[in-house]
């Protein structure tokens, strides 16, 4: 089954991207899926979209829809996916219910899991009696050696349980691509659910069986999923799976050093989109949040970020946006602009803080940018460290090997 959605089919690395339709991709997604996309482009793998659909009191199509759209204005084009299918669907969490109960069940048969019957009052009360204590909430383990008698009567009562993996007290070790070697204690994790009582899968356990069967190498997400490796890679363990490589990238923060959110400014692709940012901008103003280049390049298309982008060089130092947009403090993006109160062929503005436009601006003239291309959809391979507020106006697209422009400085 095939689409236009979806590039051609690859083969040997995979990795995939996976939000949940909860609300509009944000920027840190978008980052997230650009690194994967990067990384298995560079080495002609496959990248596979899935939709993380079992919030079922969050969860909207018309976000999903939005999603989709975004990441094809972006041009980040999936493999596999909800919409073209591919050879290890279907690629909703939601249409896999089935898959995830045949394996939890099979856990609880092999004595690896078992039958839960706490209620969710009593488990919020222990969870606030430990972090009262300081320590970490961890399951104590009450339902862990039940008698079949006593499962039978909770059973008689109606209660129905969930199924918690059974997690040993020794050491979690694994190599991380972007933070080096990570260990973890089993005794700090306690043992988890991984189908609720409602016969829905939970995070961790859902994410470990797509990724398997979906036969994905490499898992490249935020670091604030670094706590969920351990468990995955023991319910690997379990299922006799191979564990993907993990990396686990730095956060976007703000101007201020605190997590990105709305009060920096955009938070959302569709925000850009509407305030008529170009996707290449976008793309090339995250390929460099936590990335840089060999060569020191800052300003390239997609295709030559590909081409340059190794998982070696994402640092594990948070990533700083200065100022998203609308903000008026320093931000690098490149967006359509009217000059004279009409457009002028296709104009692009290169900008480090917001101007005030006026129908006269200071030309400075004489500063052509050689180019080897006409074709609008490339950045302008100008230095960040000589733009202070310059304006390119691209009077003329179609100039034989140059952009026919004039170069002027907003005070």
């Amino acid at each position: 089954m095939s689409n236009q959605t979806c590039s051609e089919r690859s083969k040997s690395i995979r990795v995939r991207f996976a939000p949940s339709p909860t609300g509009h991709l944000h920027i840190g997604n978008v980052r997230t899926a650009l690194f994967n996309y990067l990384f298995t482009k560079r080495h002609n793998g496959s990248f596979i979209l899935r939709i993380e659909d079992t919030d079922f009191d969050r969860v909207k199509k018309e976000y999903e829809e939005s999603i989709l759209e975004d990441l094809k204005w972006l041009g980040l084009i999936w493999d596999e996916g909800p919409d073209c299918g591919g050879n290890y669907g279907p690629y909703r969490q939601s249409e896999r219910l089935n898959i995830y109960k045949e394996l939890a069940d099979k856990l609880l048969k092999e004595g690896k899991a078992y039958k839960c019957f706490c209620s969710e009052e009593e488990l919020n009360k222990k969870r606030k009696e430990s972090l009262s204590k300081g320590l970490p909430p961890r399951y104590d383990g009450k339902c862990c050696n039940l008698s079949s008698e006593e499962i039978v009567s909770y059973e008689q009562k109606g209660i129905k349980p969930s199924i918690r993996f059974k997690v040993d007290s020794g050491l979690i070790e694994f190599e991380d691509t972007v933070r080096g070697k990570m260990t973890f204690k089993g005794s700090d994790i306690g043992d988890f659910v991984i189908l609720r009582s409602d016969g829905v899968s939970a995070y961790n356990f859902a994410v470990t069986v797509d990724d398997d069967l979906m036969k994905i190498t490499h898992v490249i997400r935020g670091e604030d999923h670094l706590s969920n490796t351990p468990r995955q890679i023991l319910l690997n363990q379990a299922m006799g799976f191979d564990s993907p490589r993990f990396a686990h990238l730095s956060m976007i923060l703000g101007h201020d050093k605190s997590r990105l959110s709305k009060r920096h400014g955009a938070e959302s692709v569709k925000e850009l989109r509407e305030e008529g940012y170009l996707p290449e901008a976008v793309i090339n103003y995250l390929s460099l949040l936590g990335w840089s280049s060999e060569d020191g390049r800052e300003i390239m298309p997609l295709s030559d970020i590909i081409k340059l982008f190794s998982i070696e060089r994402v640092s594990k130092s948070p990533a700083a946006v200065v100022a998203m947009p609308n903000s008026r403090t320093p931000y690098l993006m490149l967006r359509p602009v009217k000059l004279l109160g009409e457009t002028r062929g296709n104009c692009f503005i290169i900008v480090q803080s917001e101007p005030e436009r006026s129908a006269d601006p200071p030309y400075k003239k004489g500063n052509a940018v050689p180019r080897s291309s006409s074709t609008f959809s490339e950045t302008i391979n100008v230095p960040l460290g000589v733009i202070q507020n310059v304006v390119v106006d691209i009077l003329n697209a179609e100039s034989n090997g140059y952009f026919d422009n004039v170069m002027y400085i907003l005070s």
